[in-house]
């Protein structure tokens, strides 16, 4: 990839400068690219809904710094790759490797590519919102399989979905917590101890039934599990 851009960057000038413009344009628009590959794959990817979920955890606890936002990112992006491994290995196997071996065309590897990236977003995209995306697009043409949907119409429908899980499972992460916090409120106002907080009490509570029912280990099983 870097040898393209020192031969653009290197390119004897043509008349009034056009082929140095033309080569400066293509590098802008090449490190744009770059810059938003990462944006799109967490797009495309299990993510977002294990970041959010990883967020209810710390929230439901109620620790506001533990972990901190970038350990929580980490471990979002080692799961995603856990869970997306057979996916890339299918993109690797499928478009990568004959690309490398000059085998097929760049535009060929990416219809190649894309084909197990949107298996895995049409199998954990709800039908409903897959058919709200649909009617939103306003097509002329129904679409009658899932060949004919395209992938814009796709990954925000995969999007929406990913929000509705993710929120879903919070809801049951802050289910046990929230009655630990109902216990020590009301404790409390029957000891007429008014004026301490409950969230001062309840914190060590909370996270000692987190590691007592070994939390982590639940909530990834849980997570990995619902992906399959």
């Amino acid at each position: 990839m870097i040898a393209p851009i020192i031969a653009a960057t290197t390119a004897p000038t043509g008349i009034n400068g056009i082929t140095g413009g033309s080569s400066a344009v293509q590098i802008l628009v090449l490190v744009g690219g770059i810059s938003l590959i990462p944006a799109l794959l967490f797009c495309v990817t299990g993510f977002t809904r294990i970041l959010i979920v990883l967020g209810f955890i710390r929230t439901a606890i109620g620790t506001q710094s533990a972990p901190p936002n970038q350990v929580l990112v980490g471990i979002a992006l080692f799961l995603t790759l856990f869970v997306m491994a057979p996916t890339f290995n299918q993109i690797k196997k499928d478009a990568w490797d004959p690309l490398q071996a000059n085998k097929i065309h760049f535009d060929t590897a990416v219809k190649r590519a894309e084909e197990p990236l949107r298996a895995f977003m049409f199998h954990q995209t709800r039908q409903k919102d897959l058919s709200l995306f649909v009617r939103l697009s306003r097509t002329r043409l129904q679409p009658r399989t899932r060949a004919d949907i395209p992938t814009t119409v796709l990954v925000p429908a995969f999007i929406v979905s990913e929000l509705k899980t993710a929120f879903q499972i919070g809801f049951l992460i802050f289910l046990p917590f929230l009655v630990i916090d109902l216990i020590v409120s009301s404790t409390l106002m029957s000891m007429g101890m008014v004026m301490l907080p409950p969230t001062f009490i309840s914190l060590p509570f909370k996270i000692l039934l987190f590691v007592l029912v070994d939390g982590w280990d639940l909530v990834t099983q849980s997570l990995v599990q619902s992906f399959h």
